[in-house]
């Protein structure tokens, strides 16, 4: 049975929920198309995320690897075509604020997506899912994680899908917040749709 790592992120900022910790929970051991899923929720700290994505990758040792994170204000998934060797923005969790660093200094300054792009937004709009092929995944944690899960794999010469997604709130922040919300359970079916059409890849 092919192995996929599935990651999310703990609550930060003003969010008292993330809708991407809810849905690794949820999936967490579940077998969808080809792969057992092992969910991991990573705390929202620059300093750790690195070190974080690189020991679970080398534990699990997966044939996959589909991070998600937050993105407030958007009303569709977004399918993130690649990642920036920077980070900038506001706060983290730990107080440590970033001012335009790169994440490695030998890195490029751009690495693409590993994931079936189209494929996954045509299996999504065929389930009446919302979703939008997105070129810029910010430069706080979520692009982070992008570009390190990338460098990671590409320094291992591991040649597997990875990549990184985007998902609106869940109603309990949008309610709190004012801004364009999902069902919890549309969020975690958008990430099982996505799963399940990696097996053709």
């Amino acid at each position: 049975m092919k192995k996929l790592l599935l990651t999310g992120y703990e609550p930060f900022l003003k969010f008292k929920t993330n809708p991407t910790q809810a849905a690794v929970e949820s999936l967490e051991g579940k077998i969808i198309g080809d792969y057992k899923i092992i969910g991991r929720v990573y705390p929202v700290a620059f300093k750790e995320i690195n070190s974080l994505i690189e020991r679970d990758i080398e534990a699990v040792e997966p044939d996959a690897v589909v991070s998600l994170g937050l993105a407030s204000g958007i009303s569709s998934v977004h399918l993130e075509r690649i990642a920036i060797n920077t980070i900038d923005g506001r706060e983290d969790n730990t107080g440590f604020k970033p001012n335009g660093e790169k994440i490695y200094e030998n890195g490029a300054d751009g690495l693409f997506s590993k994931l079936p792009l189209k494929q996954l937004e045509t299996a999504l709009l065929n389930e009446n899912i919302p979703v939008n092929i997105s070129n810029s995944a910010g430069t706080y944690l979520c692009n982070n994680l992008m570009y390190s899960e990338l460098y990671y794999l590409q320094h291992k010469k591991l040649d597997i899908p990875a990549g990184f997604v985007h998902v609106p709130p869940s109603h309990e922040i949008g309610i709190a917040q004012r801004v364009p919300s999902w069902p919890q359970e549309d969020i975690t079916r958008a990430v099982h749709i996505i799963i399940e059409n990696l097996q053709s890849n």
